[in-house]
Order: C-alpha cells, then sequence, then structure tokens
C-alpha cells in the first residue's frame, strides 16, 4: 500500500471529528473544510516524507524488536533506551525491507533516548530533528512506527492525534494510538522535522508518553560517544530528572492544598523557608487543589526553575521563591 493510498483515508470529514473540540490547533486554523483539507494535505506531505527514515530495530541477541528514525545521512538512528537495552548490535531495516546493520552508540535511560549508528555506507534517507519544547497541549502531532514489528507488507503505519501536555523532564503525552513495535519510534510536527521518540505505551494505547528531541540536543555529545547511564523507569513521575520542592506531602482532610507534612533537609523547600505544616495553595500563581495537581504543575517545569510558592502558615499568606531541584541531586545528598 503506498503512502498516499494509506493517508487518503483520513478524510476531511475525518480530521473534523478530531478537530470538533478544538477550533485552532497545531496552530492550524480548522474553522471549516477547506482548512481540514488544508490540513489532511499536510499530513501527507509529512507521511511522504518521513516514511523512508522510519526504521525497525531488530536484536538477535535479545529477540526484542522497536522502531527508530535515521537523522542523518550517514545513518544516525535515534530511538528509545529501552529498546537497545541489552544489545550492542541491530538489525536496522527499511521500509522497503533493505536490511543494514547497525551499532548502538550511547543511551540515556533517565531519559529513555539513545542512539544507533548504520555500519554500512550511506547515504541514508533521513529527516532533520526539530524542538520540543515549543510544543503545547493541543498541537497536531504526526506518529510513525512498526507497529507489531516489521511487516513487509506494508509500510509503518501512520497515527495523527495531539499533545495532551508536557510532563516531567523532557517527556510529552499525546493521544497518539501505539501499540507494541512502535516504542523508539519518530513523532513529526506538521513541518515534518521530529520532535520525540516514542517511549511508554499506555495501556488505554491512546495515552502515550514520548520523549522529546530537545532531551537528545541537550545528551548529545555523551549519546555520541557511546556512554550509556541514568536508571530506566516506566513512570515518567519518578524519572530522577524529575524537578522536586523536597517536601513530603501529607493528606488534605476537606481542605483544599497540599498540607506539609515534612521538608528535607538541604532541599530548594527548606532554603526557602517553607516548614512542616504549611498548606501549599498554589504555584506560580495557579491555584493547586490536591497533591495530584502540584505533581502535574511540576511535571511541566525544570531542574533549577525558580517557581512562587503560595503557603497558608497560622491563618496568614505568604509565598516563598523556591528553585526547583532535580529528584536524583537531591536525594544523592542526603
Amino acid at each position: 500500500m503506498k503512502t498516499i493510498q494509506r493517508i487518503s483515508l483520513w478524510s476531511a470529514a475525518s480530521l473534523w471529528l478530531l478537530a470538533a473540540a478544538a477550533p485552532a490547533i497545531g496552530r492550524e486554523a480548522t474553522r471549516n473544510l477547506p482548512d481540514l483539507a488544508k490540513l489532511e494535505a499536510k499530513v501527507e506531505a509529512v507521511a511522504t516524507k518521513v516514511t523512508p527514515a522510519t526504521v525497525a530495530l531488530l536484536a538477535e541477541r535479545t529477540g526484542s524488536s522497536g522502531s527508530g528514525v535515521v537523522t542523518t545521512a550517514d545513518g544516525l538512528v535515534l530511538t528509545a533506551a529501552h529498546v537497545v537495552q541489552g544489545t550492542a548490535e541491530l538489525l536496522v531495516v527499511f521500509p522497503d525491507g533493505k536490511q543494514v546493520h547497525g551499532k548502538v552508540l550511547g543511551a540515556n535511560y533517565s531519559k529513555d533516548i539513545a542512539m544507533v549508528q548504520i555500519t554500512d555506507k550511506g547515504p541514508w534517507p533521513f529527516v532533520e530533528r526539530g524542538t520540543s519544547k515549543p510544543l503545547a497541549a493541543g498541537d497536531w502531532v504526526v506518529a510513525l512506527g512498526h507497529s507489531a514489528g516489521f511487516d513487509p507488507s506494508r509500510p509503518p503505519p501512520l497515527r495523527f492525534g495531539r499533545v495532551i501536555c508536557k510532563g516531567p523532564g523532557n517527556f510529552l503525552t499525546t493521544d497518539c494510538t501505539l501499540i507494541g513495535g512502535d516504542s523508539g519510534g519518530p513523532l513529526f510536527d506538521l513541518d515534518g522535522k521530529i520532535v520525540a521518540i516514542h517511549s511508554n505505551i499506555g495501556q488505554s494505547l491512546v495515552n502515550n508518553n514520548h520523549a522529546g528531541i530537545d532531551g537528545f540536543r541537550e545528551d548529545w555529545d555523551r549519546l555520541l560517544s557511546g556512554e550509556g547511564w541514568g536508571q530506566l523507569s516506566l513512570n515518567p513521575f519518578a524519572n530522577p530528572e524529575m524537578p522536586v520542592l523536597g517536601i513530603e506531602m501529607g493528606l488534605a482532610r476537606r481542605l483544599k492544598g497540599v498540607p506539609v507534612e515534612m521538608v528535607v533537609p538541604r532541599s530548594p523547600a527548606a532554603a526557602a523557608g517553607v516548614r512542616p505544616g504549611d498548606l501549599i495553595l498554589s504555584l506560580d500563581r495557579s491555584e493547586i487543589r490536591n497533591g495530584n495537581e502540584l505533581l502535574q504543575i511540576l511535571a511541566k517545569k525544570q531542574a533549577g526553575e525558580a517557581v512562587k510558592l503560595g503557603v497558608l502558615r497560622d491563618d496568614k499568606n505568604l509565598e516563598f521563591k523556591v528553585t526547583l531541584a532535580r529528584r536524583d541531586k537531591l536525594f544523592q545528598v542526603q
């Protein structure tokens, strides 16, 4: 099945169902059928551009498989760290069935990102890298991957969806439908640039975490050099790079807010003057009703970022400036 034939299934009417809940998403207006036709054409153009560089990765030693994307003409492949775990070599399979050899380079397991270098001589089809930090909830994205493993009878299926939210550290979440085999595959913006790599596929299949491409940029030289570090966690909120205040949350009994049960010594909260017994009411002046909301807002921040913490203490409203720390850095010194 050709790419054009596959994308034609996304009719303007189908796109309308996705767009109905948000009239202007992904910086592409979707107010009427001509707008939807324009959006459909963009998705089709992305598929045509990126499909040749979306590869399957097969580990003969461990029997595992996943996906990846070639991002340089000499065959540098970006994928997820959990796809390459436990192997030094992979078979790289292009959509047309061509098989070449790949050498695993570096991996940051905390960010679930890794690099593989094709050792056969190129040039190879490749896709440019974009940026992930500017992405916002509601932005249109295009996901590819070799779902359920490489299948010579069809190209890597395309899934179309939206960013749901930004996650902790370099992670983001979309509603693109993904299944096993898609792990390590690419997420693209509507310009056809790589913005993320599929990381943790959710049980619902439409609530999936992706490792942002900016995480690769931050660790580029270490990954190229073949260094491996970090800890793999399927729960992004347990990620060692998650920004933290350094408090233990108590139970809010019929109260809005988050009680501070304990403050970690030498933590950002301790340095700012937060005390046990305080009730956290806001972060950067966004209302905090419970611990889950506090975690969700923290997940969108970065370690080293200064935030304003609104606190109730002895019936007085106080505000503290807290500089967030990485989870692993904080607890290494305890």
